[in-house]
């Protein structure tokens, strides 16, 4: 009997764990290496829509994640200023219409979750991933400490700045999309009870919008603001800023935003980015997974939601291939069209939000009206292709194998 194949993660965030879990859940030998000295990642809040839930429930830890999340009755959209409500969505009727709920989580929280689900995966820390050679029957990836690993597969899960997609095909700078952003993190207790938040809630204005949602089971309010300025363009999710600047960028906006913003201890800026959508993943045993393959901007909430379907994806075909060069075409294939339709979904939704001329947002708003009475597509921003699927039962992947035994969490 064959051995199965060795995969090698680089990158330990959401997509590399995700990708790990299921690869071991087909028995398939895996090792993740992650550059930081513990698996863990900065920031604050994410989404996982329906899509993304449907994959933690095929893996066996959809409970475990739900555990650690918040799912809000309502997604509202208000008009930054006065705010008048443009568009109130349902959310709690989405377990019935896409088959899982919508839940926002820590991102600590969901890191803790997907390691503690791992049972056989070698995790190798401090280990920064610096070039892979890749060949037709394996790939090698050298670290900073001048170590080698060389395994059947190397996947690229190392995010935006991916070396991996660096040494696979050649440097290019990622594009700054002109918007910069301050995210904050505010205790349950601190939060005025005039001010309803219990809803996950967007404020849409010129030149920018401000989401907040609760995260950790209902006990911190993650807030991000968005703002078009190209006077800022670093990307670190670590430089703090003084709340006074956030005042002073949303001073016109409405005056319950300002007090949330009041509130929050420490705030933190940062550039944002995305690339253009590469023509392919892979090339011989080597291959790309979530913001390496398809940076994208969050205004769908679906960057952590791709990877998370990328690294499904990829077990299922791998382990029910015998050429694995081919497995690796053919998981870009499925994966490509719809992370494309993402990034470029994404980017179409900034520029609607964020729109500058009054009449514009005007008409905007009507929209949302109108699809809110009329349409048949019941999510906020026409989500619906997004969150219907459900990629463990995607007749393109045929049967699904029987999950490892051994390692089912």
């Amino acid at each position: 009997m064959a051995r199965p194949p060795h995969v090698l993660l680089i990158g330990g965030g959401i997509g590399g764990l995700t990708a790990a879990i299921a690869l071991e859940r087909h028995g398939i030998e895996t090792t993740v290496c992650e550059q930081s000295a513990a698996l863990g990642e900065i920031g604050a809040g994410l989404n996982l829509s329906p899509n993304a839930v449907k994959v933690y429930r095929a893996l066996g830890i959809e409970r475990e994640v739900a555990a650690i999340g918040f799912e809000s009755d309502f997604q509202v959209i208000r008009s930054w200023h006065s705010g008048r409500i443009i568009s109130r969505t349902e959310r709690k009727g989405f377990r019935s219409r896409f088959g899982a709920p919508h839940l926002t989580v820590h991102r600590a929280d969901l890191l803790d979750v997907l390691a503690g689900a791992l049972r056989d995966t070698k995790v190798r820390l401090g280990a920064r991933c610096v070039d892979v050679t890749t060949g037709e029957r394996s790939a090698r990836a050298r670290f900073a400490d001048g170590s080698e690993i060389e395994a059947d597969i190397v996947v690229g899960a190392d995010g935006l700045h991916s070396a991996v997609r660096k040494s696979l095909f050649g440097p290019e700078d990622p594009r700054f999309t002109g918007c910069i952003c301050y995210r904050g993190l505010v205790p349950a207790s601190a939060v005025p009870a005039d001010i309803f938040t219990r809803d996950g809630t967007m404020w849409m204005g010129p030149h920018g919008h401000v989401v907040h949602y609760w995260v950790r089971r209902g006990e911190l309010l993650n807030i991000v603001a968005h703002f078009d300025s190209d006077a800022w363009t670093e990307e670190s999710w670590t430089r703090e800023c003084d709340r006074s600047e956030l005042m002073q960028t949303y001073a016109q906006w409405n005056p319950s935003l300002l007090r949330l913003y009041e509130i929050g201890d420490r705030w933190y800026k940062w550039a944002l980015y995305d690339r253009e959508p590469l023509q392919r993943w892979s090339l011989g045993r080597a291959t790309l997974l979530g913001d390496s393959a398809h940076a994208m901007l969050p205004y769908l909430g679906q960057g952590a939601c791709m990877a998370i379907e990328d690294g499904y994806v990829l077990a299922r075909i791998v382990a029910a291939s015998h050429d694995l060069g081919a497995a690796l075409e053919r998981y870009e294939a499925l994966r490509l069209p719809r992370t494309r339709r993402t990034v470029l979904g994404s980017r179409a939704r900034a520029k609607e939000n964020h729109l500058a001329s009054r009449w514009g947002r005007v008409k905007r708003d009507a929209m949302f009206a109108l699809r809110e009475w009329f349409g048949t597509d019941k999510t906020a921003f026409q989500a619906d292709w997004l969150y219907s699927y459900d990629v463990a039962k995607d007749p393109e992947l045929g049967p699904a194998p029987v999950l490892h035994v051994g390692m089912v969490g």
